[in-house]
């Protein structure tokens, strides 16, 4: 009688050994590992994963939902299909937009982002498709400092576009945006404020928010442009709702570099606070009609864009 309690008793551990094992076997064909673990474990499941290929999997997983996450820069109704030179701000507060053009560009960009960082406020960048292909990376770290982005076109050219070369232009440039950094914009800054070379008119035909600017820095005319000046074309010309056009690549802007904490400090003095052109126009309950077309000639970006990417 002892000797059979006893095989009983055996039996029961073996099948509870069994279960232990099946269900722990079960656990690790399922097992999702936390990002945050620290100490890494080298014990593989029962598909032959290491603890540490499972966190590689999940952080792939969480770049895959992070990039579902990431902003639609989509236009207010109100302002699709319309030339915008800055924006009647339903607010007592004096809000202004600072827009950068031309880039990513290798180290100008990263030097304006360090500044914006440094001054925890929020910008524009415009960018060119041909300089987002050779710099993904710098146009990644803008979307993911919470700037908002803009297309620029692919060449930044000014000759005249037929409607399928303009609609090449934006249209390949608004795809590398999407591919590069998971981000969807409507909002278009036409190469030199040209308006009647077929590009905005494109744009306009596809709901974008043609974003000209009511404050031009002159930075664009290079670095013969004191940094000095620079600051003073900003300061005594900002108003509440402005947007202001500054140039992080395309060329040597080190002046625009070294103008921008001038820039930022001066108007914060005047009582500014900094947004980005999305923001800006969601003050806005209601579009102004679209702004008189500036004549290419009277715009000092025209001559810009034609040094070699460095």
């Amino acid at each position: 009688m002892r000797i059979a309690f006893i095989a009983l008793i055996a039996m029961c551990a073996i099948l509870v050994s069994n279960i232990i094992t099946s269900e722990i076997s079960h656990a690790n064909r399922g097992m999702v590992v936390s990002a945050t673990v620290t100490h890494k474990e080298n014990a593989v499941n029962s598909d032959g994963l290491t603890a540490e290929a499972g966190i590689e999997e999940q952080g792939e997983a969480l770049k895959l939902a992070i990039a579902q996450l990431k902003p639609k820069f989509e236009v207010p109704e109100a302002f699709q299909g319309k030339v915008i030179r800055e924006a009647k701000t339903n607010t007592e507060d004096k809000f202004i937009a600072l827009t950068f053009d031309d880039g990513p560009w290798p180290r100008t960009t990263s030097k304006v982002l360090e500044i914006l960082k440094e001054n925890d406020m929020k910008a524009t960048f415009f960018l060119i498709g041909k300089h987002l292909k050779d710099n993904p990376e710098i146009a990644r770290e803008i979307v993911a400092d919470g700037h908002a982005i803009g297309n620029h076109t692919w060449s930044h050219q000014y000759h005249k576009f037929s409607p399928a070369e303009a609609a090449k232009e934006i249209d390949d440039t608004e795809a590398l945006i999407y591919e590069t950094t998971g981000v969807k914009t409507s909002y278009f800054r036409p190469p030199g404020g040209m308006l009647k070379n077929g590009l905005a008119a494109y744009a306009e035909q596809n709901s974008y928010a043609v974003m000209m600017w009511s404050v031009d820095s002159a930075d664009s005319r290079g670095n013969g442009v004191p940094v000095a000046t620079l600051a003073k074309n900003v300061l005594e010309n900002a108003r509440p709702g402005g947007v202001v056009l500054l140039h992080d690549g395309g060329g040597d802007r080190s002046t625009t570099v070294q103008a921008l904490p001038q820039i930022i400090e001066g108007l914060r003095q005047q009582g500014y606070k900094f947004v980005t052109v999305p923001q800006l126009l969601g003050m806005q309950t209601e579009a102004p009609p679209s702004q008189p077309v500036m004549p290419p000639e009277e715009h000092a970006d025209k001559d810009t864009q034609t040094l070699p990417s460095q």
